[in-house]
């Protein structure tokens, strides 16, 4: 599988950061408990980065944000089966827009028995499935609900099947919500991202699988939307309807809840199970994730700041006195096994073709060297791979969370 123009580009700057350490550079990487020429991490340390999650999350212990009264997936099988909940049951609509037509040679729908059915969707899939990797996000919410590898066949095949000719500039979108317009969640793409990947993007695709398993009803299953750049709001679960339009706008539910809807994920960094106490002057182990958003993650720095310090450190701490932490390598054992092929690592060995993953997320570890006695707020954010320090280049909510993370620590009694 060839290595994108951004993977490479990552893949160099990494390498030229590691070589640029030099001894200095490894003597700091043994203050903050790396591991260099094969020296062991400070135990601590140790002790904190063996208790992070895995990289992978189970399809279980994703977040749940769903939507609807009842929530689609809280339906019994009987009632799943009615609304087409099922892999057995479940239908497709691609309809044009009967307000602003789409020129279309044919629909796909219930009535005239067109509609894209599983088997059908799997008929596609033997041509044309592809697997990613991808952290799901909220817009709004300030951690990830899970990672995983989403499998499904690009949407673009499926638009192909009802001919299109002319006057198609929007795809809308819903899912099943118990037929209630009040509950309809809905969102929407330019038709130019669903026949085109920019970027070395991964395509949108009509997402079946979750890390090689079906997915379950609290994941969308049978069958929901992954935009990979995208945040979740995008990603409708419980697809039912799809509606080929000559409208320019998006008709998205999270632009009528005051977001920027086209907003791809941001980069941004965060603790886990960050100290809340700690010795005098003891070294103070540090470990986290972060959000590899758009533009990549080349750095994670981390600052605990002196609550009686009073000083100007800049717009969003700009000037503070940073430290580099550890982007810990790709993991030896993933949480569960990377089906192959996937896009984004070797076909044979399994391993990343970048590290960090775009798109994803990465674990960073460091150890503090220890702090006198006194009340302290610890941050840590990401440096883009431009060299953008987080929240900017986008530091508005409305476009994604990318906030700066206080965490109060005491050091002492």
């Amino acid at each position: 599988m060839p290595t994108d123009p951004f993977s490479a580009e990552h893949t160099a700057l990494t390498r030229r950061y590691f070589l640029g350490l030099g001894a200095a550079g490894a003597a700091a990487l043994g203050m903050t408990g790396g591991s260099v020429a094969g020296e062991p991490r400070h135990p601590r340390l140790q002790a904190a980065i063996d208790a992070l999650e895995p990289w992978l999350t189970p399809a279980d212990a994703f977040r749940d944000v769903s939507r609807g009264t009842p929530v689609p997936h809280t339906l019994n099988d009987e009632q799943r089966q009615q609304a087409g909940l099922t892999r057995e049951t479940w239908k497709l609509e691609v309809i044009s827009d009967p307000d602003q037509p789409a020129k279309l040679k044919t629909e796909l729908t219930t009535a005239n028995g067109t509609a894209l059915d599983f088997a059908g969707l799997m008929q596609l899939a033997e041509q044309h499935a592809v697997r990613f990797a991808k952290v799901m996000t909220c817009l709004n919410i300030g951690c990830p609900l899970g990672t995983g590898i989403w499998e499904g066949v690009p949407l673009r095949e499926v638009l192909w099947l009802t001919q299109p000719r002319e006057n198609l500039r929007r795809v809308y979108y819903h899912g099943f919500h118990n037929n209630d317009p009040e509950q309809l969640f809905q969102s929407s793409l330019p038709v130019s991202r669903v026949l085109e990947d920019p970027f070395d993007l991964p395509p949108v695709i009509l997402c079946y699988k979750l890390n090689g398993e079906w997915l379950t009803p609290e994941r969308g299953g049978p069958v929901r939307v992954v935009v990979p750049e995208a945040y979740g709001f995008k990603s409708i679960k419980w697809l039912k309807t799809i509606v080929l339009s000559n409208l320019f706008y998006a008709n998205d539910t999270y632009g009528e809840k005051n977001n920027d809807v086209d907003s791809p994920l941001k980069s941004f960094a965060a603790t886990l199970n960050p100290p809340m106490k700690a010795d005098p002057d003891a070294a103070i182990p540090i470990t986290g994730y972060a959000q590899v958003g758009i533009s990549g993650v080349s750095k994670v720095q981390v600052w605990i700041q002196n609550d009686a310090d009073t000083a100007d450190h800049g717009r969003y701490f700009a000037d503070a006195p940073w430290l580099d932490a550890d982007i810990l390598p790709p993991p030896s054992n993933w949480g569960s096994e990377i089906p192959l092929p996937t896009l984004g690592f070797e076909r044979e060995s399994g391993r990343p073709l970048s590290w960090p993953m775009r798109l994803t997320k990465v674990h960073w570890a460091t150890l503090h060297p220890g702090l006198p006695a006194g009340d302290y707020t610890l941050h840590c954010r990401t440096i883009d791979d431009r060299g953008i320090a987080q929240p900017m280049p986008r530091p508005f909510q409305k476009s994604g969370h990318a906030a700066i993370e206080n965490v109060a620590l005491k050091v002492g009694e």
